[in-house]
């Protein structure tokens, strides 16, 4: 069987497709990633085949660049930042999509929730697609974007919508998900942090409480101006618990900072599965990999979300008990520090995340994923084949 996957040109988007390409390749498939032309060298470093579906995504930078993530705002303003750059960004990938999909002859796609070249592609061949299902969110926004970018191509389908995915994959535990999501086929969240090393000191305890923090790959580089100044007050904050903090940041986003006081231990890149059991807590913006790595450690966790699912993934860690929300709007490093505290003390917290842990240990593995995959089924609104494979 061939699989093709699709991603839109984000660290976050892609890694999670990883665990399961490479299941799909150790069970004797072949594989190959399609995503923009500037990213390709990322998802080469996951191992994976992959090939350029367009040149870079200007809109996708355009928008964090214009300080559209810059800005903390509420969960009702944020929603939706993304949206429109994104529909925009698989309108750029339609052509090289199907390109490759017309000369490599796919038997599947699998598509993350944010990438709709993919499905498309999947309705004009008439072959089953699969969506990777991040987040708790229904990002609603984000498939009414696409709708409107792709109705002219929806409508020489005979469709006013994307079809239905012939599977969900969604790593999730099941008693977080919407009420919608329940029925999704879960799939173990397996961490992928390409090429980023282990420290030697990454499976030792700190001397005093270690707290990881991170705002992802996306916030940092784009949309949070002040960073290296908003951690410098965050250890003042927290000096009088002698805490050590971690930063996680790609390396040439902090090699532009100024020094960082000595309590932050590292920072730069750092494989988070491997660096957040010997963690006591962990700081993040609410990205489904930084929460579904921190809760598979068991960790408890202070949210920062800024903008799109962030609010939901961090409401449902907080109705949950594993993690306290701070509002952007209240994101001092004052705050935060007092969240640091209101976890590390509170057994409850902790308690919270290793049950939801212990959940999440049980859903199944990519491995054993593969069967779903190999016999996905069409979608229940998809047919097989259509008539007029030129419509896309």
């Amino acid at each position: 069987m061939r699989a093709l996957f699709t991603t839109a040109p984000l660290a976050g988007h892609l890694l999670p497709l990883v665990p399961i390409a490479w299941a799909l390749r150790a069970a004797g498939h072949e594989v190959l990633v399609a995503t923009r032309e500037d990213f390709v060298p990322v998802a080469l470093r996951s191992g994976l085949p992959s090939a350029s579906c367009g040149p870079p995504a200007a809109d996708l930078a355009g928008a964090a660049e214009a300080g559209a993530l810059a800005r903390p705002r509420g969960a009702a303003e944020a929603r939706g930042v993304l949206s429109g750059a994104l529909a925009r960004v698989a309108r750029g990938s339609l052509a090289g999509v199907r390109r490759l999909a017309d000369a490599w002859r796919p038997d599947l796609i699998v598509s993350e929730r944010a990438e709709f070249a993919g499905p498309l592609v999947a309705a004009a061949l008439g072959v089953p697609w699969v969506r990777y299902h991040w987040s708790v969110s229904s990002l609603e926004e984000y498939r009414r974007a696409a709708e409107a970018e792709f109705a002219p191509e929806l409508a020489a389908l005979g469709l006013d919508r994307f079809p239905e995915a012939a599977r969900v994959l969604d790593p999730w535990p099941v008693s977080l998900r919407r009420p919608d999501a329940v029925a999704h086929d879960g799939v173990r969240h397996v961490p992928a942090h390409g090429d980023a090393p282990v420290p030697d000191w990454a499976f030792t305890r700190g001397r005093g409480p270690r707290i990881c923090v991170t705002l992802g790959t996306m916030l940092p580089r784009y949309g949070a101006a002040g960073m290296a100044d908003f951690l410098t007050e965050l250890v003042a904050e927290t000096r009088g618990g002698d805490c050590e903090l971690l930063v996680a940041v790609d390396d040439d986003v902090v090699a532009r900072w100024p020094p960082l006081p000595s309590a932050v231990r590292y920072a730069g890149r750092l494989p988070l599965a491997e660096v957040l059991p010997a963690c006591d807590a962990v700081v993040h913006h609410g990205g489904q990999g930084t929460s579904l790595t921190a809760l598979a450690a068991g960790r408890p966790q202070v949210v920062m979300a800024r903008l799109d699912d962030q609010f939901d993934n961090a409401r449902a860690l907080a109705a949950a008990g594993a993690a306290l929300l701070v509002p952007p709007s209240r994101a001092t490093p004052a705050a935060v520090a007092a969240g640091c505290a209101e976890v590390l003390e509170n057994a409850l917290y902790a308690k919270a995340a290793a049950g939801l842990a212990e959940e999440m240990a049980l859903l199944p593995s990519p491995s054993a994923a593969v069967g779903l995959l190999e016999h996905p089924g069409p979608g229940p609104d998809m047919p097989r084949s259509y008539p007029n494979e030129d419509a896309v």
